[in-house]
């Protein structure tokens, strides 16, 4: 897949508009549609080309890239009306990067296979961060000659891009990346608390612990977050909310009792009912911080 090759890109949010301005920046050709005209009005000052619907970018391109909020998002503007298959051309490729259910990703297959379409599902991990400096890791699920096929674009958002197994296998992955991320942030929260609690300065808390084996990426992302009282999103709690739900659900489906994800699942819903919901998923931390009566802060 050559750089001229011109690229359909549906979603232009938090994380879907700085893929899309990697794109843009490696050379390629850019078609992009959102149903805000704000990110489309920056894209097109960027180089990119508008099209007033998810149809009309399928009919202008030939690989659509939808990057879209949930698994009804992604239904919708892949299987509804004016939507990517009412105008994708036989051979076409829909490249996913949602984070939906798995189930709903094979869902889409099945349809738009019977328009000789393929499809991989490629959800994202690293976050607004990862997503502007083109690092994110990539789990992709679909045929390994369509895999292969879109590597090259794939590797322009992402340092690591993996094929895990057929359409679906993608969102199983990232389902598993989204328990071991939301675990890793909640027992984060509750160190610090207890630190801070117990007099200690963060600050030397995170220095003390960050070479050891508690240190990880979501250590090095979050803490300086918590202890700065940043919680500008970068992932927001009501997405990661939404994927934890989604976990539950496939855990039921598959008979995987996921006690520990159900747990954080009902810490990120009380958030959500405290108006957090847009805050970023470090916010775990108020959580804790409002049980103990206490605000991880540096000394």
């Amino acid at each position: 897949m050559s750089a001229s090759e011109n690229i359909g890109f549906i979603g232009l949010g938090i994380m879907g508009k700085p893929m899309a301005r990697n794109l843009l920046k490696a050379g390629y050709s850019l078609t992009v549609y959102d149903i805000r005209a704000e990110p489309v009005e920056e894209l097109v000052t960027d180089g990119a080309s508008m099209a007033p619907s998810s149809k009309e970018v399928a009919q202008r391109t030939e690989t659509i890239i939808t990057m879209l909020p949930d698994s009804a998002d992604s239904e919708k503007a892949i299987l509804g009306e004016n939507g990517v298959l009412e105008g994708a051309r036989e051979g076409s490729i829909i490249v996913d990067m949602s984070s939906i259910a798995p189930l709903v990703s094979r869902k889409i297959a099945v349809e738009v296979a019977r328009k000789n379409v393929e499809m991989l599902d490629a959800p994202v991990s690293g976050g607004e961060p990862g997503a502007i400096a083109g690092t994110l890791a990539i789990m992709v699920g679909g045929k390994q000659e369509v895999f292969d096929r879109c590597l090259p674009i794939l590797k322009v958002m992402g340092r690591s891009v993996v094929r895990v197994g057929d359409v679906g296998a993608g969102n199983f992955v990232k389902l598993a990346n989204q328990i071991i991320v939301a675990a890793n942030i909640e027992a984060i929260g509750e160190a610090f608390v207890l630190a801070q609690k117990a007099g200690i300065d963060p600050e030397l808390v995170f220095q003390a612990i960050r070479g050891g084996l508690a240190g990880s990426a979501a250590l090095e992302a979050k803490a300086p977050m918590i202890m700065g009282r940043n919680f500008k999103p970068g992932f927001r709690i009501r997405l990661h909310q939404k994927d934890l739900h989604n976990a539950l659900l496939t855990g039921k489906d598959l008979g995987v009792p996921l006690p520990v994800t159900s747990l954080i699942q009902q810490m990120l819903g009380a958030l959500m009912n405290q108006g957090k919901g847009e805050s970023d998923h470090s916010a775990i931390v108020n959580f804790i911080e409002d049980m103990a009566n206490v605000q991880v802060m540096k000394g």
